[in-house]
């Protein structure tokens, strides 16, 4: 309760007790955010009063990252979420936080705002399968590489684009990709591309590759793996004539604030994940990931 005192009179010590009764906010059910009195700059996961790395991640990725109901296979809880996250991602911010020694939190926040909770000091790093392209990095740091991958086309197994060696092959095809990312740019490339409304996830565009409202979808090889894996009916097309890339597309990076004191502490413990254990990592999450359809 507040009290406010207000003098009566100058000559006169006496006071009049004001009250008002204090709220309390009703906490976010939607659980990817945080209350309004958590995770502000001045309350940064990696400052010295709090024990915790909050990393930020869409939780809908695989074998990146993916949600899962159980804690089997090293998932880790999600914050306000009754669910757990799994993945290449979240091995990698394990032993992040194991190297800070700080407490892993796993914040699953939608993909386009992820930057925004990051910046807001919401969460300390992205660690999202992003790579560090040079638009984002005029508005967050990058760590170094933790992992490096090629594009490919996610298709119906037995369809008209199953044998395709050149991105060419896919002229005339309607053809997507994830909103917000480099992989819907590089549809650009095919002639005569028909190039769908960019879609929110893959979960989205592999229902939508299912149901024939488009033929296929642009993504990286371990997702592209993890859709033919999870899917009989799908395939994954590798190309000998594939898309024009640049390496800071491909590759995929931690994402930081700007002059953050972490950068230089995440490198330091990436350097000390040997590129076979990253390889194992990977191959272990390629299995480990739900079955989805």
């Amino acid at each position: 309760m507040k009290r406010k005192f207000a003098a009566l009179t100058g000559m006169v010590l006496s006071f009049v007790l004001v009250f008002a009764a204090c709220g309390t906010k009703e906490e976010n059910p939607g659980g990817n955010t945080y209350q309004e009195n958590q995770g502000t700059t001045e309350d940064k996961g990696d400052s010295s009063e709090n024990n915790t790395f909050k990393v930020g991640m869409e939780a809908g990725y695989a074998p990146f990252n993916w949600t899962q109901i159980k804690n089997n296979n090293g998932a880790v809880p999600m914050e306000g979420n009754a669910e757990f996250a799994g993945g290449y991602d979240v091995e990698i911010a394990k032993r992040i936080a194991e190297g800070l020694g700080k407490e892993l939190v796993i914040v699953k926040t939608e993909w386009d705002g992820l930057v925004p909770a990051l910046l807001s000091g919401k969460i300390d790093a992205i660690i999202a399968g992003m790579s560090p392209t040079a638009k984002r990095m005029k508005t967050i740091d990058f760590t170094d590489i933790y992992y490096k991958s090629n594009l490919v086309m996610v298709v119906k197994k037995g369809g008209p684009y199953e044998n395709a060696t050149s991105i060419q092959d896919f002229s005339g095809a309607k053809i997507t990709a994830q909103l917000n990312t480099f992989h819907y740019s590089v549809i650009d490339q095919i002639d005569g591309v028909i190039k769908e409304t960019a879609l929110d996830n893959f979960p989205t565009m592999r229902v939508a590759l299912e149901a024939g409202t488009i033929d296929g979808y642009v993504s990286e090889r371990p997702e592209g793996v993890s859709a033919s894996s999870a899917n009989e009916n799908f395939t994954m097309v590798e190309f000998t004539d594939g898309f024009e890339t640049s390496e800071e597309d491909t590759a995929i990076a931690v994402g930081i604030q700007k002059g953050s004191e972490l950068k230089d502490q995440i490198n330091e413990i990436l350097a000390g994940i040997s590129e076979e254990e990253r390889q194992e990592i990977m191959d272990t999450a390629i299995v480990n990931q739900p079955s989805a359809k």
